[in-house]
C-alpha cells in the first residue's frame, strides 16, 4: 500500500464507468455528501462477527491440530510484535459470555467461523475427527439459537491444517478440493440440522495474494507472479465443489444456503476525462472482486484479467499464462455456484493507469494490473494503514455488484474500522462516525434496487489482527488482552449501533443524533479509557470514579518533571 498522504488527489465527482450500468442508479450523479433517514426493509438482518483463529484461542486444546496460523504466528518476525493468537479472545471458553454481548446488542445473526482443524487435526477426515472440537460449536450454535440469534457460519477463514500445508503445499495443490469437500461435508452433517447459512470462503483473495504471492500472512509463500493464480484457482474450485455436495446431499433436507464472502474494495478513476483512468478503475475491482465473482456467476475469470496477465506472460516469454484456465466441463460446473454473495467492504482508492513494463523472468499480481493506487490524505484514517473511510465507494460497490452479476442477494459480511494507538478509548466516536455513514450508503443501494438483506458489523470483540498482531483493534468491545481473563468492555459504538438496530435504520436526524449523543456521554462518564500499557491488566474498570489512566498520567509526570527542570534552570 502507498504511504499515508503520499498523493493530493483532488475530489472526483463523476463517475463514468464502462460496464452495463444498473437502470436506476446514476454514476454521473453526485451524492458523497448527503444523509438519507430512513428505514431497511422488514427483515432486515443485523449482525456483527468474527473468525476462529482471531478469536477462540486454545490453539493446542481439547485434540486441536495446528493450522498454517499457529506455525506462521510462532515464527520470529512474522507478525507485529510477535503476537500470536494462542490464547486470543479465550473464546472457546467464554461461549456464553460472548453470546450475551450479542443478546445485549440485540443482534438478529452473528458471523463465526469453524476451525477446521479443531474438527480434523490433520485435514484428513480418514485420520481422525476431534469430537471435543464438534462439541465446541455444537455449544455455540445452541446457545445462539436459544437467544434467537441466527448462525451464519464460514467453513474456512485463513486457518488451514499445518499437515495439508506440509504434506501438499497447501492451496497451490489440486487435491485441497476434495480434502475441503470432506471438511465442508462432515460440517453439514454434524450441524446442517441447526446452520441455514453457509459460506464456503471467506475473502480468498487474501488467502491467495497474501498467502501465496507476498508471503505476509501464512503459510508465508513467495510465489511470485503464479502462487496467487494458483491458489485461486484451486479455490474457486474446491467453493464449487463444495455447493455441489451440499445442492445434492444436503440441501433437500436441510433447506440451506450456500454462499461466499468475497472482499473488494472500491476503485474510483482519479480523471474521469481520461479513458485509460476509468478502465484502470474497473480494472482494479476486476483483478480484486471480479477474480472470484465471475466464474462463480459466469463461469469464467474477467476478460480483463485473462486479457493482461496473458500478455504480461507472452512478454515475459512464457509460453501459455499464469492465469490458469477452466475446462469448458470447469466453466460449466462453477457457474451459479452461489445461493447469496457475501461482500466484505472497508475502503476505497482513486485509481490511474501505470504501465508495468513487463520483463523476462519478472512479472505478479500487482504488476500484472497496470495500475497505481492513491488515497486522498483529507480522507480520515484512524487505524489500519490501509483503511482510509471513503463511505460512498461503498454504495458504489454494491451497485457494480448488482449491475455484473444479476443483483444476487447480498449479505454484507465484513466493514467496519479499526483504531491503532497508544491510548485506546471507549469513546469510539470515529467508528460511530464509520457505522452511520457507511450503513447509510448501504441503505441508499437498496433504495437504488441491490438485493441487500443483511449486514455484519465488524467486528464484535477486539482480537487478533493476523500480522498486525493485537496493535490494530476493530472491536465493538474492548478486549483487556493482558488480562488473563480477557474481559471485554463496551465501546460507545456499541450503543450506536443497537440503536440502528432496534430502530433498522435512521428514523429522523434528530433522534440519530441524540443516539450518538448518549453514546458518548455513557462512556465518558464513567471515564472508561483504558491504556496500552501492561499495569492496566491489574486495573478493574471504575465505573462511578474518575481513574486517570497510564497514557494520561505520563503526561502529567512528564509536565511536572520538565516543569521542575525549567525552574532549576532559572
Amino acid at each position: 500500500m502507498l504511504p499515508r498522504c503520499a498523493f493530493s488527489v483532488c475530489h472526483v465527482f463523476v463517475l463514468v464507468l464502462c460496464l452495463s450500468s444498473a437502470e436506476d442508479f446514476d454514476w454521473t450523479k453526485n451524492g458523497h455528501s448527503s444523509f438519507h433517514y430512513g428505514t431497511f426493509p422488514a427483515g432486515f438482518s443485523w449482525g456483527a462477527g468474527s473468525s476462529a483463529y482471531q478469536t477462540e484461542g486454545a490453539w493446542d486444546k481439547d485434540g486441536k491440530g495446528l493450522s498454517i496460523w499457529d506455525v506462521f504466528s510462532h515464527k520470529k518476525g512474522k507478525i507485529q510484535r510477535n503476537d500470536t493468537g494462542d490464547s486470543s479472545c479465550e473464546g472457546y471458553h467464554k461461549v456464553k459470555d460472548d453470546v450475551s454481548l450479542m443478546k445485549e446488542l440485540k443482534l438478529n445473526h452473528y458471523r463465526f467461523s469453524i476451525s477446521w482443524p479443531r474438527l480434523i487435526p490433520t485435514g484428513i477426515k480418514s485420520d481422525h475427527i476431534n469430537e471435543k472440537g464438534i462439541q465446541y460449536y455444537d455449544e455455540l450454535i445452541n446457545h445462539l439459537l436459544e437467544s434467537k440469534i441466527t448462525p451464519i457460519v464460514t467453513l474456512y477463514h485463513w486457518d488451514l491444517p499445518q499437515v495439508l500445508q506440509e504434506k501438499y503445499g497447501g492451496w497451490q495443490n489440486i487435491s485441497m478440493v476434495n480434502h475441503f469437500n470432506e471438511f465442508a461435508s462432515l460440517c453439514f452433517e454434524r450441524f446442517g440440522n441447526r446452520v441455514k447459512y453457509w459460506m464456503t470462503f471467506n475473502n480468498p483473495w487474501s488467502v491467495a495474494v497474501e498467502g501465496y504471492e507476498t508471503g505476509e500472512h501464512a503459510p508465508g509463500l513467495r510465489l511470485k507472479g503464479t502462487g496467487a493464480y494458483k491458489a485461486a484457482h484451486h479455490i474457486i474450485k474446491a467453493h464449487a465443489k463444495v455447493w455441489h455436495t451440499y445442492d445434492t446431499q444436503w440441501r433437500g433436507k436441510q433447506k440451506g444456503l450456500v454462499g461466499i464472502s468475497l472482499s473488494g474494495d472500491w476503485g474510483e478513476p482519479v480523471d474521469i476525462s481520461n479513458q485509460k483512468d476509468i478502465e484502470a478503475a474497473e480494472r482494479y475491482v476486476q483483478f480484486f472482486l471480479g477474480w472470484f465473482a465471475t466464474p462463480i456467476f459466469h463461469g469464467d475469470y474477467p476478460q480483463v484479467m485473462k486479457d493482461f496477465v496473458g500478455r504480461k506472460s507472452a512478454q515475459q516469454g512464457l509460453g501459455t499464462s499464469r492465469l490458469p484456465t477452466f475446462s469448458p466441463q470447469e466453466k460449466s460446473y462453477i457457474k451459479g455456484t452461489c445461493d447469496f454473495l457475501g461482500i466484505g467492504h472497508f475502503t476505497t482508492r482513486y485509481i490511474t493507469e501505470k504501465n508495468h513494463p513487463s520483463a523476462r523472468g519478472s512479472g505478479s499480481y500487482f504488476t500484472d494490473r497496470d495500475l497505481a493506487e492513491l488515497v486522498d490524505p483529507r480522507w480520515p484514517d484512524p487505524g489500519s494503514e490501509w483503511l482510509y473511510s471513503v463511505p460512498w465507494g461503498f454504495r458504489r460497490l454494491l451497485n457494480f455488484v448488482k449491475s455484473q452479476y444479476g443483483n444476487p442477494m447480498i449479505y454484507v459480511t465484513e466493514n467496519g474500522v479499526s483504531e491503532k494507538m497508544l491510548c485506546t478509548e471507549l469513546c469510539d466516536e470515529w467508528r460511530i462516525q464509520y457505522y452511520k455513514d457507511y450503513i447509510n450508503e448501504m441503505l441508499k443501494a437498496i433504495k437504488d434496487g441491490v438485493n441487500v438483506k443483511g449486514y455484519t458489523a465488524w467486528s464484535l470483540l477486539d482480537k487478533f489482527e493476523w500480522d498486525e498482531g493485537y496493535s490494530e483493534r476493530f472491536g465493538l468491545y474492548y478486549v483487556d488482552f493482558r488480562n488473563k481473563n480477557k474481559p471485554r468492555y463496551p465501546k460507545a459504538s456499541v450503543q450506536f449501533y443497537k440503536r440502528v438496530i432496534s430502530s433498522n435504520g435512521f428514523p429522523n436526524q434528530r433522534e440519530v443524533e441524540n443516539w450518538r449523543r448518549k453514546a458518548v456521554e455513557t462512556c465518558s462518564s464513567s471515564n472508561q479509557l483504558l491504556a496500552a500499557d501492561p499495569l492496566t491488566s491489574q486495573m478493574e474498570m471504575v465505573t462511578e470514579i474518575v481513574v486517570p489512566t497510564v497514557c494520561t498520567l505520563s503526561i502529567l509526570l512528564g509536565a511536572v518533571f520538565l516543569m521542575f527542570l525549567l525552574r532549576r534552570r532559572n
